[in-house]
């Protein structure tokens, strides 16, 4: 039903800020991979209901449905492989100890730069 091997060619982004969501496609678009949108963690199952395996997903963590902290374990669960990375506006080291213990591969605070978000995805390439 699913990929087992994630596609680090495909990333999810998961943020209710438009412009947030484009800036990093045009980011991660220098690096070939491609990027589908959500603006809030209900689109999300919307989205994983296709076959398509995700390399990336870019999760925000304050989304109008709920805190995206919370969902990390489910979309590991389900992706185990897939690299999930936080980024927020909200990034005290409480909120980076919580996404780490939930699973979070990464957590990047914003405003971020082109570099960082490179670097990260960088880390993962095969």
């Amino acid at each position: 039903m699913f990929s087992a091997t994630p596609n680090r060619e495909k990333a999810l982004i998961i943020d209710d800020e438009t412009d947030i969501c484009y800036l990093l496609s045009g980011i991660l678009k220098q690096k070939n991979i491609q990027s589908v949108f959500a603006g809030s963690l209900g689109d999300i199952d919307r989205i994983l209901l296709s076959p398509d395996s995700f390399g990336f997903i870019f999760l925000d963590n304050h989304l109008p449905d709920g805190l995206g902290v919370s969902y990390i374990q489910r979309l590991k669960k389900r992706f185990p492989d897939t690299k999930v990375i936080m980024i927020t506006a909200h990034d005290g080291n409480a909120d980076k100890i919580k996404a780490e213990q939930n699973g979070a591969d990464i957590f990047i605070g914003k405003p971020f730069s082109r570099e960082i978000i490179l670097r990260a995805v960088d880390k993962y390439r095969d």
